[in-house]
């Protein structure tokens, strides 16, 4: 299958190579690997013509897609800008981080996947970073689904869901539309792509209302929010990532920001979600 890859990054002189290095190396390459220079001022994009002038298949393209590191709207903004240089015969389109190195077969793993099943819209592995000396599993959600650092979609899906939203919460209701348009997500547990860089390390602190504000506009609810909240501020291990979720959903209430999910499509998502909750609690 045709494979094409869009990896913003911004800064990444220190990770970017090891990046780029292990797709080259993949047993089946992407057709087309694009990296957009999101306004970096170290070495980014020297270590990018490195490897554009040795692979053709590689491409340098730059913007600026603001000046604030935050999750959702900047590494949209900067994958659109990569976007548009797909040609548009491709069948699979990714968005990987550039702080990754991927197993030889990744690619090749994740085109069998999307072969082997053609209702597949969207797949990936996990992530892994290291701890004590080891690669440990990044554990951040549940296994069902993909992280955001290393997204693959179906063509068709893809465009089903109306590409990527530019907005924080990106990489969960992608999935929850993808199934709502009767596409499966799949993810392989033993592809193990190393994350060199933890999540959120450069996050604002200005962002820290974000996910809040993300449940609110795909129409959680204030309860799937609380819930929701509550089990991510376990798993990161930080009682006010709760309380700060919990203000950001208070606060889109009441300035009445926009939804990026239909009515339909959030009572789906709030179906989905409590049917989910319910199975987990053996209630089902």
């Amino acid at each position: 299958m045709k494979i094409a890859v869009v990896i913003p990054a911004h800064n990444e002189a220190k990770y970017l190579a090891k990046t780029l290095k292990s797709l080259v190396e993949q047993s089946v390459q992407p057709e087309q690997l694009i990296v957009v220079n999101d306004s970096s001022t170290d070495k980014t994009q020297s270590i990018i013509d490195s490897f554009s002038e040795r692979y053709p298949f590689i491409q340098s393209v730059q913007t600026n897609a603001g000046t604030e590191h935050s999750p959702g709207n900047k590494i949209i903004n900067a994958f659109n800008h990569g976007f548009k240089l797909v040609r548009k015969d491709y069948e699979i389109i990714c968005k990987f981080d550039a702080d990754l190195i991927f197993p030889k077969d990744y690619l090749k793993s994740i085109s069998t996947i999307f072969e082997t099943n053609k209702r597949c819209g969207m797949a990936g592995g996990f992530c892994y970073i290291k701890r004590d000396n080891q690669w440990q599993l990044e554990a951040l959600t549940n296994t069902d689904h993909i992280r955001g650092a290393l997204k693959a979609y179906r063509k068709e899906c893809f465009e089903k869901i109306g590409r990527l939203k530019n907005d924080m919460g990106w990489d969960t209701v992608d999935e929850l539309l993808a199934k709502y348009h009767g596409w499966d997500v799949i993810t392989d547990e033993s592809l193990h792509v190393k994350h060199l860089k933890p999540t959120g390390v450069n996050y604002s602190a200005e962002a820290r209302f974000k996910q809040g504000e993300a449940f609110y506009k795909m129409r959680y609810g204030y309860l799937l929010t609380t819930i929701a909240s509550a089990k991510l501020a376990l798993r990161k291990r930080n009682i006010n990532f709760f309380f700060d979720c919990i203000k950001g959903y208070r606060k889109a209430k009441t300035e009445n920001l926009s939804f990026i999910v239909s009515e339909a499509e959030g009572a789906f998502i709030r179906k989905y979600r409590w049917i989910g909750i319910k199975k987990r609690m053996g209630l089902n």
